[in-house]
């Protein structure tokens, strides 16, 4: 490709969110994290997700700093570079439905805190829970990022996840993510989809993978050779495996095959040098294991699930029936309508499987396995197992409209119980109630 020609790639940097969360449970701290961010900005990165996901839950549960005063100085100290964050769709933050009028709250404070990308997904890929987010971020003349889960089941197709890109266009995204949780998609199957989606839908497209399965760059690759817009990645020490591909080799290679990234190595380089430091500073927090594992190619089951679920069985004296519940996931998924496994539902589908061969075939039916089943989430991708459905529905209906609709306003009743907090603080009780309390009475001490 001569230089006349060079098509740019816009690279996302997203080690300070989806790194950080793959490879040290989120633990890093704002004063840490601002010791990378001044680095990464002089490198010339065009995008950094900063925010979202479990940031938000972590700031408030465990490190009990404010999640609010991570968004701010993190724009401050990169003013030049767009900042992302990860929204779950109608459950925000969190891992439940809120109304309507809380999302427009919720989106007003991030875009003042100095969020300018939304990236938006529901753990169903129900486009319908996306609806307020999209047009809350509009309104504050933010960029909404309209995410499609990548998964792979008997119902998951490349004219799914079209049709699901199409909708998402069609509600006023003004780009569309290929969010694959899992690093499942290959390399061929990523420039079918992305050639497919550049014919079927005009926005700009951006590709998020990890490398659990070491196809990650590969993939990559041939998303840009199929005229894919933006790309994901990390600083070289939260690279591979649970994590993602390496920003600097991905520079490097684009600049080589004549792609302009607007990067410049040698100080992307350096931001690597004070991440590694950092890194180092929470070495307890480490995944147990963070490397390549090729088994998520059979069981399509998150790394970090998998983690969790052999702590959980070690401490229940149950590790030895691993294999069965690994059996038992894909029954599961089947029975939930095929759904993708990503935050809450990979939670929903493992905590079933487990209770599925530990107790018996659905002696017990789990609360959120309930409210899937009764629609509580939204559309499954497939329909649910009927016999199942029937069981926790006990002759009810159940739910076909958008799920937020059944919820009704909450803002005005939060601004009576809480009239003296900012509406950040107040969104803080919202949002994590139980969690609330415990935060303000430690931060109050400081």
């Amino acid at each position: 490709m001569k230089p006349e020609q060079a098509k740019q790639v816009k690279i996302f940097d997203i080690t300070m969110r989806d790194g950080s969360q793959s490879k040290v449970a989120t633990r890093i701290k704002l004063v840490d994290l601002l010791k990378i961010a001044p680095k990464l900005a002089d490198s010339g990165i065009y995008g950094v997700e900063t925010w979202g996901g479990a940031t938000f839950d972590v700031c408030v549960r465990y490190l009990r700093e404010d999640p609010w005063e991570r968004a701010r100085a993190l724009k401050e100290a990169m003013p030049d570079v767009q900042s992302m964050m990860l929204i779950r769709g109608q459950n925000l933050v969190a891992y439940s439905n809120f109304s309507d009028d809380l999302v427009d709250k919720f989106v007003q404070a991030a875009a003042r805190n100095g969020i300018d990308v939304f990236r938006i997904f529901d753990a169903l890929d129900d486009v319908r829970n996306h609806t307020a987010v999209i047009k809350a971020v509009r309104e504050v003349g933010k960029t909404a990022e309209g995410a499609v889960c990548f998964t792979i089941s008997p119902v998951h197709t490349i004219e799914k996840f079209i049709d699901k890109a199409r909708q998402l266009e069609d509600m006023g995204v003004h780009q569309i993510a290929i969010k694959d949780m899992a690093g499942l998609i290959d390399p061929s199957t990523t420039y079918e989809l992305v050639s497919a989606l550049k014919k079927a839908v005009s926005v700009p497209l951006h590709l998020h993978t990890h490398d659990n399965c070491g196809l990650g760059m590969m993939s990559i690759l041939k998303a840009v050779e199929a005229g894919c817009d933006m790309i994901d990645s990390v600083l070289s020490p939260f690279a591979g495996g649970t994590g993602h591909p390496c920003t600097e080799s991905l520079v490097y290679s684009l600049h080589r095959l004549g792609y302009e990234t607007g990067c410049d190595l040698a100080k992307l380089t350096k931001a690597a040098e004070e991440a590694k430091a950092v890194r180092a500073l929470y070495s307890d927090f480490e995944a147990p294991y963070s490397g390549v594992d090729c088994k998520m190619l059979v069981t399509q089951i998150p790394g970090g699930v998998m983690s969790n679920l052999t702590s959980q069985l070690k401490g229940q004296n149950a590790l030895h029936r691993l294999s069965e519940i690994i059996d038992e996931i894909p029954q599961v998924r089947e029975d939930l309508g095929w759904i993708p496994l990503v935050t809450p539902t990979s939670q929903i589908v493992v905590s079933q499987a487990t209770f599925n061969v530990l107790l018996g075939r659905y002696k017990i039916i789990a609360n959120h396995t309930a409210n899937v089943l009764k629609g509580l989430y939204g559309e499954t991708p497939a329909p649910v197992n009927a016999e199942l459905q029937a069981r926790v529905l006990n002759g009810q209906q159940p739910t076909t409209v958008r799920p937020a609709e059944l919820i009704p306003p909450m803002w005005p009743e939060l601004v009576k119980k809480f009239p003296m907090l900012t509406e950040e603080e107040i969104l803080i009780h919202a949002i994590f109630p139980h969690e609330a309390a415990g935060y303000f009475a430690e931060t109050a001490k400081n």
